[in-house]
């Protein structure tokens, strides 16, 4: 088991009971667990739609009754079945290596990564993951047992230290447009004053042609801290905030509580379901989340 301060394999690989104790997975056309339907035409086993024959139409599709009725002749299209893609994209800003309840923010990002790698598998995704970087590619898609592994592994390696090549939050959602395709799955794990940098329009481009969902990574001090005088350690020297100070905790609120409040606000106006997930809270909590028809507020 982790110490709450870096996560360990064996921890995430464990999580993976959290989507088989889930209720049914996504289910297909004759209600079997299966790869998603995506909105694209072409041959396959779901009606979609009709259109006039063509050169070179497979003559067994031909739609009779459309065809009688215009007098021209008609075949059919149908809706293609393949392999969505859920892409995890990793905020590895140096603010999440902090915690004071159960286990860091870091932790808890790895945590909830490998829950949505594991519910990914489950429902047929293959899985990718990434972090801004320059210097190291995504983890390429992969479906199964290797498509979580290869991303469990990577959330190890990222969250037990911070990066220092991490070029942000930002530069990650560029990565993750270019691979994004139709259709896909996307899943932000991140600091909430990474998201508050972030200007709204990128959302909306996202949340058009995906299913996306941020989960904000927070710790009880900061959203609730105590009325009290506490100390902190920058570098060598040693700072005290009293936080029963009136400006004082304004500040705090301003740091720690809007970028939450803000992002739990706007980003469903977006399209983007959010989700704030504390450090003391059941790392699979956001699992409501995934299939809703509407972007919800936790």
């Amino acid at each position: 088991m982790s110490d709450g301060i870096v996560p360990t394999l064996s921890e995430l690989v464990a999580l993976r009971g959290v989507a088989q104790r889930r209720g049914p997975a996504r289910r297909g056309r004759h209600h079997v667990t299966g790869p998603a339907q995506s909105s694209l035409r072409g041959r396959g086993m779901e009606y979609a739609e009709s259109r006039e024959y063509v050169a070179g139409d497979d003559v067994r599709h031909i739609d009779w009754r459309l065809t009688a009725r215009s007098g021209r002749t008609h075949t059919k299209l149908f809706q293609a079945e393949r392999e969505r893609l859920t892409l995890i994209v990793a905020d590895t800003a140096p603010a999440l290596y902090f915690g004071t309840r159960v286990r860091f923010k870091s932790v808890q990002a790895a945590r909830a990564g490998a829950v949505a790698a594991w519910q990914a598998v489950r429902e047929g995704d293959r899985v990718a993951i990434l972090r801004g970087s320059v210097a190291e590619a995504p983890v390429p898609p992969a479906s199964g047992t290797r498509g979580a592994l290869r991303a469990l592994d990577a959330l190890v390696r990222w969250y037990t230290a911070p990066p220092l090549d991490d070029t942000g939050l930002p530069d990650a959602l560029h990565h993750a447009a270019r691979l994004l395709r139709p259709g896909s799955r996307l899943i932000v794990l991140a600091d909430p004053r990474s998201v508050a940098a972030l200007p709204e329009a990128r959302w909306p481009a996202l949340a058009t042609h995906h299913e996306v969902a941020v989960l904000l990574l927070t710790d009880p001090l900061e959203t609730d801290p105590p009325a009290a005088t506490l100390p902190f350690a920058l570098g060598a020297r040693r700072v005290e905030l009293d936080l029963a100070n009136a400006a004082q905790r304004q500040g705090w609120r301003r740091e720690f509580v809007q970028p939450v409040e803000q992002a739990l606000e706007r980003l469903p106006r977006r399209g983007v379901r959010v989700w704030s997930l504390s450090t003391d809270a059941a790392s699979d909590a956001w699992l409501p989340l995934l299939g809703r028809a509407q972007p919800q507020v936790a």
